[in-house]
């Protein structure tokens, strides 16, 4: 019988919306193999997040809990899943691939000695063997592969797993008090400099606005890029309630923070409908959005990538489009 460890990945006392995506590969993946699941939560001030856990058929909750614990340190925290896969048996350990769990898993693997995968995107049942599919080359290849450690670990992309959905029967719930050990204290937490914004989360927004190298080659400063970038995203966004991202060249123009990147090098996101505006669709910008349920594209490049992804495309200048989309949802609205 496999055990299986979920570990949730936790910001301001709530479970980020990804985890839920690790807890259906853990379901499929426990039904393949035969066994069931647990879930792991740490943390110092953590009773919300185990609440928010309960409802989603963990065999078990482990609330672990400590003053070490309070922000995510990559060591300690490591430490800690380690003990909680002793204590529960588990021989399988997953995650949703987050800025966090990118950084903790593959420590739990070395700790672990076990193989791991990144970025599963779905489990192959064959026979009695259960393989696991990862997107290689900004998803231009994949490959199916087998774990044949004794213990194994794996990073999820969560927009290939539907979020499960909490049930009526909440999990038990077993509480740890840790205390990291001397060696893993070498590293101390100093401060989390956050970017402040109203806005959805980039990887939990339904709906994303996204600009790329149109809105800002008629600009030759920083300030001007940004003006006219904002110019067009910021009202749609606004009248969406919408989250706003970008490609990389818009990135690395200083228009946007790195963490509004979507892309390969930047965020994979999956929301119920993505806007791209004034971008071609390079691979890697593709790879970090294809998987969005509704895509429209807005280029005045007929021949533009983007279109061989897009549900709904329109050839137009984004400049003259975009404000006249925005009109119209208004008196929809209205």
């Amino acid at each position: 019988m496999a055990k299986i460890l979920v570990i949730a990945d936790t910001f301001e006392g709530k479970i980020r919306k990804a985890t839920f995506s690790a807890v259906t590969f853990a379901s499929q993946l426990a039904q393949a193999k035969g066994g069931d699941f647990d879930m792991v939560v740490l943390g110092k001030d953590i009773d919300g997040a185990v609440a928010q856990a309960k409802p989603f058929g963990a065999a078990r909750i482990w609330a672990v809990q400590g003053d070490d614990l309070e922000h995510y340190l990559a060591a300690p925290y490591a430490q800690a899943v380690t003990e909680i896969v002793e204590k529960s048996g588990a021989d399988m350990v997953c995650g949703a691939a987050t800025t966090m769990l990118k950084d903790l898993l593959p420590r739990v693997a070395v700790r672990l000695d076990a193989g791991m995968v990144s970025n599963v995107i779905d489990i192959v049942a064959d026979g009695g063997n259960v393989y696991y599919k990862r997107p290689m080359w900004a998803d231009n290849a994949y490959a199916t592969v087998a774990v044949k450690t004794p213990k194994a670990v794996f990073s999820v992309r969560a927009t290939e797993f539907e979020a499960a959905l909490p049930g009526s029967a909440e999990s038990p719930v077993e509480t740890v008090q840790f205390s990291a050990a001397p060696e893993t204290k070498k590293a101390r937490f100093v401060a989390f400099d956050a970017n402040v914004s109203e806005r959805p989360e980039l990887t939990e927004a339904e709906i994303v606005v996204s600009g790329g190298r149109g809105l800002i080659s008629g600009g030759n400063t920083i300030e001007e890029k940004r003006k006219l970038f904002f110019s067009i995203t910021e009202p749609l966004a606004d009248l969406m309630n919408a989250a706003i991202g970008g490609t990389r060249l818009v990135v690395d123009e200083g228009v946007l923070a790195n963490d509004l990147q979507v892309g390969q090098t930047g965020k994979v996101v999956a929301p119920k409908v993505y806007f791209a505006i004034a971008l071609s669709g390079a691979i890697q910008h593709i790879a970090g959005m294809k998987n969005s349920k509704v895509i429209v594209a807005i280029n005045k490049d007929e021949e533009a990538p983007i279109f061989s992804v897009a549900d709904y495309g329109l050839v137009a200048d984004a400049f003259k489009a975009v404000p006249a989309l925005v009109e119209g949802i208004k008196k929809v609205k209205a």
